[in-house]
């Protein structure tokens, strides 16, 4: 119980928190649907404003500690970087088409129309080919990640993504003439990296000028303390009332779909962590950079789903599910994390 002292009362029961948001989403969605209905309006490029705001309230904090002059520096540890990017790109799209397949034409092959499997590997695909932006933050957050490397890191992953993402995805599904919604793909950068990190640039810099180090770090950071977690919750909470049909529609195809994965999640932390631990990184950079490639831009798979395939598609079910269960697993790798902390060099 000692690794856990110094985590506040939300983050410490933060699975309980996140398990009443979820039903709470999905019983708002069931039984108010004028709530979904009324922040669904509220988007632009297929991004939820209203999403895109707690997004922000999530990580401004974290953006807050980045010493800028120390994304420089950053860049000069290229190990860390390694991994990620070796990680992101050359293992796990082609590791979530194979364990995918295996489930989805194998494993459940008769539970499973073999159309509708094509459709659910699709959708893994689309989850596998694109790394996580924003959300990455927050597990960086949680483990205590170094944030100028994370930023680093998310800011590297998003321009490979412009050029890798429609390549990826042709080759492994060999669907011709995949047009991406770069609308979608640019919407998010700019809301979920670039709008964040400026105002927390200037936040930053005003109050240091002002005020200086002591009370910017002693007194001002202290007040967004709980900000990221609350964020977080009422995002889960959002994004649940859109999907409670859904949800609540699919039981079992839910199950199957998580199967796969929830296996690939836990096999790209496993194989980024356990490779940064044999590199002697220290943790606050192994963590992220295991944390980023376990989690994934849902953003853009749902978007890009959706154009490709329609909103009721089973390759939008998919990404749906891969929201469903990207949160109670990433809250399990980073408690496992914050528990091998000492495995890593200070």
């Amino acid at each position: 119980m000692s690794k856990l002292q110094g985590i506040s009362f939300f983050d410490k029961y933060l699975s309980i928190w996140v398990a009443l948001c979820i039903i709470a989403g999905i019983a708002i969605g069931k039984l108010i649907p004028a709530v979904p209905e009324l922040l669904g309006k509220l988007e632009y490029a297929n991004v939820s404003i209203p999403i895109a705001i707690l997004i922000w309230i999530m990580i401004f904090p974290m953006m807050l500690k980045i010493d800028f002059t120390s994304i420089v520096n950053a860049v000069k540890m290229p190990k860390g970087l390694t991994v990620t990017l070796t990680v992101n790109w050359l293992i796990k799209p082609f590791s979530m088409f194979a364990i995918s397949w295996f489930f989805f034409h194998f494993i459940f092959k008769s539970l499973i129309p073999a159309d509708l499997a094509n459709e659910y590997l699709a959708g893994a695909v689309l989850l596998g080919a694109a790394p996580c932006t924003a959300m990455v933050f927050v597990w960086s957050h949680l483990t205590k990640g170094n944030p100028a490397y994370t930023l680093v890191q998310v800011a590297v992953n998003d321009l490979i993504i412009l050029v890798a993402f429609i390549p990826i995805v042709t080759v492994l599904l060999g669907i011709g003439g995949i047009t991406i919604p770069w609308n979608t793909l640019i919407m998010s950068v700019v809301l979920f990296v670039v709008i964040p990190l400026t105002l927390a640039f200037i936040t930053r810099r005003s109050i240091i000028n002002l005020k200086g180090m002591e009370y910017f770090e002693g007194i001002f950071l202290n007040k967004f303390k709980s900000t990221t977690i609350v964020g977080l919750l009422l995002t889960l909470i959002i994004i649940f009332s859109f999907q409670g049909d859904k949800i609540l529609n699919n039981p079992l195809n839910i199950l199957l779909i998580a199967v796969p994965l929830v296996l690939q999640t836990f096999f790209i932390f496993f194989i980024a962590y356990k490779w940064a631990r044999r590199w002697r990184l220290q943790h606050c950079i192994a963590a992220p950079a295991a944390l980023i490639g376990a989690s994934n831009f849902f953003e853009l798979s749902v978007a890009v789903a959706i154009v490709l395939f329609g909103l009721n598609s089973g390759a939008t079910l998919v990404t749906v599910v891969g929201v469903l269960t990207e949160v109670p697993v990433m809250l399990t790798l980073v408690r496992y994390a914050n528990n091998t902390r000492e495995q890593f060099p200070v």
